[in-house]
């Protein structure tokens, strides 16, 4: 029974899954494409912040890194929405101070999370080390060193694919036979901007808020970051009348952000260079199935379901999934067919249910914000699950704050959604709000939903 196990990327998820299998007595070798960004300047990945949450946290937690990762994030209590008139308004996460999520910066916590596997016994990570495929009968995993070009195989019992959204053994799964596979992308691009540090390193705006700009079908938002800056990103169709494709001169893009943006062009001098220098990334979501070959080989995390960014929930669910991965290995120990086909079984259906809720949640961001409308419906949300807290929980509160299935979340979630629809479709006050049809309401659809 083999005690030695092979990773593929070591990014968030492959960094802190190396840290869980260590401490279970693993010897783990990671194989990474790109150099060590602790001492190279290099791109993070797919975005240049993440918000960490209660699944994540409780990963770390798990994996004793939390405080570290707490020393480097800054908490946000909520979104400061940004008007045209560059009027603020601000909508707390959740019903009181301490339901808060964490920005952080995604390469500082991709460092820390290597860091913290390089101190554990037989953790070794070998950096500019692509994989291009691997065979699942014999275990060889092709490698190619993006210094040198120099190709070899490695010889692996068994593997985990924490490779990212374009995983390399992912794309040799496909070829294995009834292997099912879809990416979706969104119309929209996103551009990666910044707010600097303001003097003596202050922050320009308010700290601990995730600042949006929803301007209907586009938006832009900002991160805080422990410096003082904020990692900006500017989310727009990739074509169309208002498009990345029409903002092909400085003066364009000065011109609209002027429009649609007024109170951020004083916060980002570097706009115009960051905009043209910068490339204009995609979001996809990816799903699959099986995850896994036999006893062979696993996908986790973005390899295995890449979603959209805008739950914040994509390094948290990748983190759960890491947790889940050593539980079942001190459940079954070393037999990996098991592991790997119970993993699936209990995460597949979850991170379906979370792309959905991603996908649903751009729409809310960036329109439905601003709705007047909407945000009674959350005004009401929020006095119901004061009144009802163990049957009421806000969709977002579910996924964001608990730890409940995302699946679960998901299904209530739409329930509750109904019960909101229907209760204020004929109301503008929540004084107006009828107490006793809520309770009627809630009563007959979710406590049925309770689990025993």
């Amino acid at each position: 029974m083999t005690k030695k196990i092979t990773l593929i990327g070591a990014g968030p998820a492959g960094s802190l899954l190396s840290t869980f299998l260590a401490k279970r007595g693993f010897q783990v070798e990671i194989y990474e494409r790109r150099p060590d960004m602790r001492r190279v300047q290099i791109s993070a990945g797919r975005s240049i912040n993440l918000a960490i949450s209660t699944r994540g946290i409780h990963a770390l937690q798990e994996a004793g890194l939390w405080e570290t990762i707490n020393k480097i994030a800054v908490p946000m209590k909520g979104r400061m929405m940004h008007s045209v008139k560059g009027e603020l308004a601000f909508q707390p996460y959740g019903k009181d101070e301490t339901e808060v999520i964490y920005a952080v910066s995604r390469a500082e916590l991709n460092k820390a999370l290597m860091t913290e596997a390089e101190k554990q016994p037989g953790v070794t990570i070998y950096f500019s080390e692509r994989c291009t495929g691997m065979d699942f009968k014999t275990g060889d995993v092709r490698l190619r060193n993006e210094t040198t070009g120099q190709e070899r195989v490695i010889k692996c019992e068994t593997v985990i694919g924490t490779d990212g959204s374009a995983s390399a053994i992912r794309t040799d799964m496909l070829k294995v036979g009834r292997f099912n596979f879809s990416q979706e992308y969104l119309e929209h691009g996103y551009k990666e901007l910044t707010i600097p540090p303001g003097s003596n390193g202050a922050f320009q705006v308010e700290k601990n808020a995730l600042h949006i700009w929803p301007r209907h079908t586009y938006m832009l938002i900002a991160l805080p970051n422990f410096d003082g800056s904020f990692g900006c990103i500017f989310f727009f169709p990739f074509e169309g009348e208002e498009s990345f494709a029409n903002l092909d001169t400085e003066a364009k893009v000065l011109d609209f952000f002027k429009t649609q943006f007024p109170d951020a062009i004083p916060l980002m001098p570097d706009l115009t260079k960051e905009f043209f220098v910068n490339p204009t990334g995609s979001m996809v979501t990816i799903r699959c199935n099986p995850w896994h070959v036999n006893e062979k080989a696993l996908l986790i995390g973005d390899a295995a379901h890449a979603i959209v960014p805008f739950f914040g929930q994509g390094v948290n669910c990748a983190f759960e999934g890491c947790i889940q991965v050593a539980a079942l290995i001190d459940q079954y120990n070393t037999d990996w067919e098991k592991i790997f086909s119970e993993f699936e079984k209990m995460r597949k259906i979850n991170t379906d249910a979370i792309a959905e809720l991603a996908l649903e949640n751009f729409i809310e961001m960036r329109d439905r914000v601003a709705d007047p409308k909407f945000l009674f419906k959350k005004k009401v949300e929020h006095a119901l699950e004061k009144k009802y807290p163990d049957l009421f929980v806000p969709k977002y509160s579910m996924v964001t704050f608990h730890r409940l299935p995302c699946s679960v979340a998901l299904s209530r979630g739409r329930i509750q959604d109904r019960i909101l629809s229907e209760l204020c479709g004929s109301i503008e006050q929540i004084e107006d709000l009828d107490w006793r049809k809520a309770e009627q309401l809630i009563k007959r659809e979710l406590i049925p939903l309770q689990t025993p």
